[in-house]
């Protein structure tokens, strides 16, 4: 006689439809900003002080002008020995990246993970109808897929 093998009845899977999934659930929103006309050196001891590798440039009325990342910080730093100038010397409007990629606040961390990987962005800002209202990095999507394991989404 044989081994039989049985499966009793499967337990239902259940789906947390509660599970944040929107870009808002994980963005930063208390940021460090800059503004354009700020001088890099400031830059470069806020990215040490608060541990971070760039920020939103915005203008004297809030709106996102840009973004000042260490790696412009790091050209501003060559350039100054080339020309023989001080690093002090020149303001953020100068280095800022002001092509910007940005997501919108309703967007999901799917959404974001896709960017991500189609890009070489460490961050992007989070625009809330054309306002910057927060930030998302790669670290908080990564933050998102371990809080989201093991979760089925759609229909």
């Amino acid at each position: 006689m044989g081994i039989k093998s049985f499966q009793g009845k499967r337990a239902e899977t259940k789906i947390d439809t509660s599970a944040p999934i929107k870009v808002s659930d994980y963005m930063t929103k208390k940021l460090i900003t800059f503004h354009p006309d700020q001088p890099v050196i400031e830059v470069m001891d806020a990215l040490i002080k608060h541990k971070i590798t760039g920020g939103p440039v915005v203008s004297e009325d809030g709106e996102l002008v840009g973004i000042i990342s260490d790696a412009d910080c790091m050209k501003q730093i060559s350039e100054s020995r080339y020309f023989n100038m001080p690093v002090s010397s020149e303001t953020v409007s100068k280095y800022m990246s002001t092509n910007l990629d940005t997501m919108d606040i309703n967007e999901t961390v799917f959404d974001a993970a896709t960017k991500f990987h189609q890009t070489s962005h460490r961050r992007f800002p989070v625009l809330e109808n054309g306002k910057l209202c927060g930030m998302i990095s790669r670290k908080d999507i990564l933050i998102a897929g371990l809080k989201l394991q093991g979760q089925r989404w759609g229909n």
